[in-house]
């Protein structure tokens, strides 16, 4: 029981680390990012659920119950719904490895530029972030994977990172997303949606 209330924890307190401070609304403007954090444990104190049911009532917008459902279906449906990206943003830093989804995240990012002096500022950026020898936050790449991205550092075009982000995106897909689907988080968020549910239509 001790080891499911820290898991959720845990999960709970990287959500804030996740979302942007301007993604939280507040009862009060202003309020530092800190004592979000402090709120957040006070209501773990009490149930997981309404702790995650809390969070999702204060946002702007909240996943329907069939929105979390739909998540289960694959993983570019829970990558193309802003929540459930953000919940699996969650889940794996949780496992320690939130590399993988900023990556491919940068990666889409990446492919919007189109001026070739954004292009190589940004492959840079990437590179030095995430390609590189013990670079910060450093993915599982093979060799020639790595070398071909570094050969078109100077040259780079929207496809320079895509056969890594393949790569980054395949990873996700047969090992961590099959976790976060029979994970408690999601069916916390199960069963908020379904609880914010039932409250809407009384």
């Amino acid at each position: 029981m001790r080891e499911n209330l820290a898991s959720v924890s845990s999960q709970n307190m990287a959500f804030t680390d996740c979302m942007k401070p301007t993604d939280l609304s507040t009862e009060k403007k202003g309020i530092k990012r800190k004592n979000w954090r402090n709120r957040i444990g006070f209501l773990l104190k009490t149930k997981s659920s309404q702790s995650i049911l809390h969070l999702m009532r204060n946002r702007p917008y909240r996943p329907t119950a069939d929105d979390v459902n739909q998540w289960a279906q694959s993983l570019d449906t829970l990558l193309s719904h802003k929540y459930g990206k953000a919940a699996f943003c969650i889940f794996l830093k949780s496992e320690f490895c939130e590399e993988n989804i900023e990556f491919w995240t940068a990666c889409e990012d990446f492919r919007n530029h189109t001026s070739h002096k954004e292009l190589v500022s940004k492959a840079n950026s990437i590179y030095e972030e995430f390609i590189k020898s013990e670079a910060p936050k450093e993915i599982n790449l093979d060799f020639h994977t790595k070398n071909a991205i570094t050969q078109s550092l100077h040259e780079p075009t929207a496809t320079s990172f895509l056969a890594a982000q393949r790569k980054v995106y395949s990873l996700m897909e047969n090992n961590s997303y099959p976790r976060f689907i029979h994970s408690d988080l999601y069916k916390e968020l199960c069963k908020a949606a379904r609880a914010e549910g039932k409250h809407i239509k009384s």
